[in-house]
C-alpha cells in the first residue's frame, strides 16, 4: 500500500513539474511579445489588439498552469515562524492539515464555483469585446478550471506524502 501511494504521489508530482514546465514558455512569449507591441506602438505606430491580448493570456497560462508546481517546490510564499525550524515529521504535519483543511476545500469551490461561468463562455464561444481582438474568451476562463485541478492534484500528493511521512516509522535518536 504504501508503495502504491508513493508512486501516486511521484506520478503526481511528475505531471505537476512537466505541466510547469511547459507553463515558463509562457514567461518567454510574454516578453517577446511585449517587446513586439512596444516596437510596433512606439516605433511603427501601430497596434495590435491581438498580440496584446495574447500577453495577457500567456500571463494568465504562466501563472495559473505553473502555481502547482510552484506549491510541489515549495515556492510559494510562507508566512510562519516555526515551520522552517520543525522537524520533518511537524512539517508533514502542518502540510497535512494545511492540504486537507485550506487546501483541497478552496480548490473543489473554486472549480465549482467556476464551472457555471466557463460554460457559460463556451456555450457562446465568448470572444474579445474588441472589435479585433482575440476570440477564444472561452479558453482564458477555462485556464481557471485547469487551475482549480491542477492545484487540487497537487493539494491531493502533498496530503499523501505528509501521511506517508507521518506513518513511517519514527527514527530513534542515536546515543
Amino acid at each position: 500500500m504504501r508503495n502504491t501511494m508513493a508512486r501516486i504521489v511521484d506520478g503526481i508530482d511528475r505531471f505537476t513539474a512537466a505541466i510547469g514546465c511547459i507553463a515558463t514558455w509562457c514567461s518567454l512569449y510574454i516578453v517577446v511579445a511585449e517587446f513586439a507591441v512596444v516596437v510596433l506602438r512606439y516605433v511603427l505606430h501601430v497596434g495590435s489588439i491581438r498580440l496584446q491580448e495574447s500577453v495577457l493570456y500567456a500571463h494568465a497560462g504562466l501563472f495559473m498552469l505553473a502555481a502547482a508546481w510552484t506549491l510541489q517546490v515549495q515556492g510559494h510564499v510562507r508566512v510562519d515562524v516555526f515551520y522552517a525550524q520543525a522537524r520533518p515529521r511537524t512539517r508533514a504535519l502542518v502540510d497535512l492539515i494545511g492540504a486537507v483543511i485550506f487546501l483541497l476545500p478552496f480548490a473543489a469551490a473554486l472549480f465549482a464555483l467556476t464551472l457555471p461561468y466557463v460554460e457559460r463562455s463556451w456555450l457562446t464561444l465568448e470572444g474579445s469585446p474588441q472589435p479585433s481582438g482575440l476570440p477564444f474568451v472561452y479558453l482564458l476562463k477555462t485556464i481557471i478550471l485547469v487551475f482549480a485541478a491542477l492545484i487540487g492534484l497537487q493539494g491531493v500528493a502533498q496530503a499523501i506524502h505528509a501521511a506517508l511521512t507521518l506513518s513511517a516509522p519514527a527514527r530513534q535518536p542515536s546515543r
